[in-house]
């Protein structure tokens, strides 16, 4: 909790008492506004090979040391290049673009959730979803006002309760709860776990991130175990090696994840979607593209086996 003197800006650095009042410096002000590849955020489960408009603002309530977007995330909205780009502007680009949803991505969207809110408003009213990414570090009120006008959620479960600590400058217990609630409120979720060499890699944490998606979000969610790259304040550790990915993949499938991907290494096999009852291949991708898509009616083309998610 930030309690701020008059003039003074939250840890977010978008946020300031101003004259008895806590204010938003980023209503309407993305400093990033682009059409990418629904495969991009990651979801994986969600109108697979569409286009989705994704915003975002400055400042973040976490302060990562291996931030990737820290160019925005890390900095006051006086540092960064603005657009005017109130809520009715941001629907009217989606639907110019020919998007199916809005992604609000790239930094942390609950520093601008005002502006997320008011737009997932406007969003819902033209027919598009409204996909948040978000490192899931809210208090339970405001989540579960926001939930009802959110249709999907890539949340980061960075680790464990000590890599919060120690490298994330927050703690755990808050994120726990925003996936329970989000799963209870029938936001659909996808889990983003970013493996950093020598920090949260180990088999024992990667089994207990697992084991914790299976038995409190269910054994369909999907998890991406994601490739680090140097960055930020941790440009003196190398890539995720291939191997400890693989890994990782293993561990959660032996753990009874059914959905279980890697990202950042385009062409393993942890890009593809298999259906888990006859193991034949549902959606193919490389990188961002769709080879192949077998769905049929949300089903698996080969057995008819439901496969969990938003289908186009």
């Amino acid at each position: 909790m930030c309690i701020l003197s008059p003039g003074q800006r939250g840890e977010c650095r978008a946020r300031e008492n101003i004259n008895g009042e806590l204010t938003t410096l980023v209503y309407g002000n993305p400093c990033a506004v682009h059409v990418d590849p629904i495969e991009k955020k990651p979801l994986f489960h969600v109108l697979p090979g569409s286009p989705i408009f994704s915003i975002a603002t400055a400042g973040c309530n976490l302060h990562c040391r291996f931030c990737q977007n820290w160019e925005i995330s890390q900095r006051p909205p006086e540092e960064t290049n603005n657009y005017d780009l109130p809520p009715e502007k941001v629907v009217a680009g989606a639907l110019n673009k020919n998007c199916l949803s809005i992604a609000y991505t790239y930094s942390e969207p609950i520093i601008f959730y005002e502006y997320m809110y008011d737009t997932s408003v406007l969003a819902h009213k033209k027919g598009l979803k409204n996909v948040m990414v978000t490192a899931g570090y809210i208090n339970e009120g405001p989540l579960r006002e926001l939930c009802p006008v959110i249709d999907v959620a890539n949340v980061d479960l960075k680790g464990d309760a000590e890599y919060y600590r120690e490298v994330v400058r927050g703690t755990l217990p808050p994120v726990l709860r925003t996936l329970e609630v989000m799963k209870e409120m029938g936001v659909w979720v996808e889990i983003t776990n970013l493996i950093v060499p020598t920090l949260n890699d180990r088999p024992d944490q990667i089994k207990w991130l697992a084991g914790w998606v299976h038995d409190h979000l269910g054994p369909d969610t999907p998890i991406h175990f994601s490739r680090f790259h140097p960055m930020y304040k941790l440009r003196n550790l190398p890539p995720t090696p291939v191997e400890t990915l693989k890994l990782a993949r293993k561990i959660a499938l032996d753990k009874g994840l059914r959905y279980v991907y890697t990202g950042n290494v385009p062409g393993l096999p942890g890009e593809t979607t298999f259906c888990p009852d006859c193991g034949k291949k549902v959606i193919g991708r490389i990188g961002y593209r769709i080879l192949e898509n077998n769905l049929k009616n949300g089903k698996c083309g080969s057995c008819g086996h439901a496969i969990p998610g938003i289908w186009i």
